[in-house]
């Protein structure tokens, strides 16, 4: 798969949930309030759900921030659609300031303390949580999937990291939330059937 192919999926995916969206209403549930089994994208989080700005800006920022969760599994060509932008990143001060570089051009008027391990945050187009390695994620250490990142190269001309196929599968398995072990499950299948991911 080449590395533009997964910025593409993402694309796609964007476009599949503005259709799929377009004439929902508003429940007035939020992402961090999604259920274990249907996730985010039953929440309002899914309404105008588009992340390439925030996407685009932490690529500007120059941050170094891993894209988790489900967009990431979109990105590796999961089918399940999402409503929130969760990412992992190392806790240093650069790092935060970078991400807060990012949220500021990106609408966030509340910006979160970023000296939580795990704090929300919202912009124009996403929410999401923003975690480092000193959240605890059963018992994986995530620190390592910061480096073992990929790199998609989006047609608009910024680059996205976004968790190695292995380290997501990993990740949902520890965490063993219904929705997890159901996309863990989709990943491992796509990892059998194509072993090359970028």
């Amino acid at each position: 798969m080449s590395q533009e192919t997964a910025a593409l999926r993402l694309r796609r995916a964007i476009d599949r949930t503005r259709h799929a969206t377009r004439e929902r209403a508003p429940v007035g549930r939020r992402p961090e309030e999604a259920d274990d089994v249907r996730g985010t994208f039953a929440t309002d989080g899914a309404l105008g759900f588009d992340p390439l700005p925030f996407l685009r800006a932490l690529h500007d920022a120059g941050s170094h921030a891993v894209v988790i969760g489900q967009v990431a599994g979109i990105m590796h060509g999961s089918a399940e659609l999402t409503g929130d932008l969760d990412l992992l990143w190392d806790g240093t001060s650069d790092e935060a300031r970078a991400l807060r570089d990012a949220l500021a051009a990106c609408g966030c008027t509340e910006p979160p303390d970023l000296a939580g391990e795990q704090v929300g945050y919202r912009v124009t187009g996403a929410d999401g949580d923003l975690c480092t390695p000193a959240l605890r994620w059963g018992d994986m250490d995530v620190t390592p999937c910061l480096t073992r990142a990929e790199t998609a190269h989006d047609p608009a001309g910024f680059t996205v990291r976004y968790a190695a196929l292995d380290d997501l599968i990993r990740m949902r398995r520890a965490l063993g939330r219904p929705k997890d072990h159901r996309r863990a499950d989709e990943l491992a299948h796509l990892r059998r059937t194509r072993p090359h991911t970028g």
